[in-house]
């Protein structure tokens, strides 16, 4: 068994997962008014808590999709705004959002109040889905005993045929709907966007009203995220998936972050929830940060989650056509001072609302994820990590010079590396090494970390 076979058995295995291609799943749409218990009943689908829950109306604003799988078939659930004809201001922005899901879904499901009974929205909205050539079913919710199934019956006057009687708090009914929803989806989706190997996954996170929705809605050419002067319009992640500079990406929203999550509360809790989430998914994060505001803790705190959760890291700076020569000197000073300590994360200078260098995002998106994705053999490893340690030796600590016997990468993504040393390295040694790292190799827009994992002296613990 060579050296570097014996150290990879040490280190345990790269524990990366080559991802296969995933076929395109058709589509549920979830519509229907205002707190009628949409995303209850999404979150009921799906098994599992996913979509915000409050008791307050029009918390779910844009349309969200989430993998669910019933009887070993998966789907994708798109859960939206409450739908309301004639709405106006941020109202018509939701609607809209639910009108596009409509239009890209292969099954329409309507969410009805089973204890209220049909409203005059239901009916405009029961008449607008019968002109549909989409397949629509019926869901009278928050029935949650035998007493309330017979009220249903008066939903047929809606003519949507057959309404599903269920209860999303308590799940009563819910298979029967999955059931039903299952014979009414295709077998493929009527929208195959292609692709075999799966678009990179991007998250777009700052502070509220930074510009994230109107930078998703640049990228991708339409309307796809709600925007609205209001900070905290965006409550859920929303997907899209972006054609940029010849390649497909998976963009996702997010909402913005203004509380530590454990003193937030609320809908604003639920939403910080999701976009630690939404960081985990990504594997390139886009922090946008207001380039005519002074950098605030938010947006260093917003850095260090993604530092933390080992994301590739673009800085995009927003809003630079309002940008003055004196708040450029201004922002090269706080650069210096306040985000140092990401020296490596790519840079770029944008306008979502004017579109100004929005197409400078895909090149420094590459880069990132190229370093991200990046290994070193351990044998070009250790040639170079040899004449680093004879330029400039670890420092010696407690009378004796620590020697780094050994280094190999234990993992990409992000870049980890383990050194095998007779002692402890300090971390300015460490992060010397870790500059010199991005220097020579190149790893520039990823985070990189590294192990010191020391030799026991010979005979320790021998019997």
């Amino acid at each position: 068994m060579s050296t570097e076979d014996s150290l990879d058995s040490l280190v345990g295995p790269d524990m990366e997962l080559d991802e296969a291609a995933v076929p395109i799943a058709p589509v549920l749409a979830v519509v229907g008014r205002p707190n009628v218990g949409k995303s209850t009943l999404v979150n009921r689908l799906l098994g599992r808590r996913e979509a915000v829950v409050v008791d307050v109306p029009g918390v779910t604003r844009d349309r969200v999709a989430y993998d669910a799988t019933w009887n070993g078939r998966r789907f994708t659930v798109v859960d939206t705004g409450g739908w309301e004809p004639d709405a106006q201001g941020l109202r018509a922005a939701v609607a809209a959002q639910a009108e596009l899901a409509m239009a890209t879904a292969d099954v329409i499901l309507l969410v009805v109040d089973g204890l209220v009974g049909a409203s005059a929205t239901d009916e405009a909205v029961a008449k607008v889905l019968r002109r549909s050539d989409r397949p629509v079913l019926l869901a009278a919710t928050k029935v949650d005993d035998e007493r309330s199934v017979s009220d249903t019956a008066a939903l047929w006057s809606l003519g949507l045929g057959e309404p599903h009687p269920v209860s999303g708090l308590h799940g009563r009914g819910s298979g029967d709907l999955l059931d039903a929803v299952l014979e009414a989806l295709p077998e493929t989706p009527r929208e195959d966007i292609g692709g075999t190997g799966g678009p990179r996954r991007v998250a777009l996170v700052g502070k509220p009203n930074v510009g994230k929705s109107s930078l998703l809605n640049r990228l991708t050419g339409e309307e796809r995220a709600v925007v609205d002067p209001v900070a905290g319009t965006t409550v859920d992640p929303v997907d899209s998936l972006v054609e940029l500079d010849g390649d497909t990406w998976r963009f996702v929203d997010t909402a913005g972050l203004r509380k530590r999550v454990r003193t937030a509360s609320g809908t604003e809790y639920y939403a910080s929830l999701r976009t630690r989430a939404a960081i985990e998914a990504a594997e390139v994060v886009v922090v946008l940060l207001d380039a005519t505001e002074p950098i605030a803790e938010q947006d260093q705190r917003v850095i260090s989650m993604v530092e933390e959760a080992g994301r590739a890291l673009v800085l995009a700076f927003n809003k630079w056509d309002l940008v003055d020569e004196d708040r450029r000197l201004a922002m090269k000073r706080e650069l210096e001072r306040d985000l140092n300590r990401v020296r490596w994360a790519e840079r770029v200078n944008i306008s979502a609302l004017s579109g100004r260098a929005v197409k400078k995002i895909a090149p420094v998106l590459r880069t990132a994820l190229e370093s991200w994705d990046r290994r070193i053999p351990t044998g070009a490893l250790n040639v170079w990590l040899g004449e680093i340690v004879a330029a400039t030796p670890p420092p010696v600590r407690g009378g004796k010079q620590p020697k780094i016997l050994f280094a190999t990468q234990a993992q990409a993504r992000p870049p980890t590396f383990v050194l095998f040393t007779s002692g402890f390295l300090e971390a300015g040694y460490r992060r010397f090494l870790e500059r010199r790292l991005r220097e020579d190799f190149g790893f520039t827009g990823s985070p990189i970390r590294i192990s010191v994992r020391v030799r026991e002296k010979r005979g320790k613990n021998r019997r």
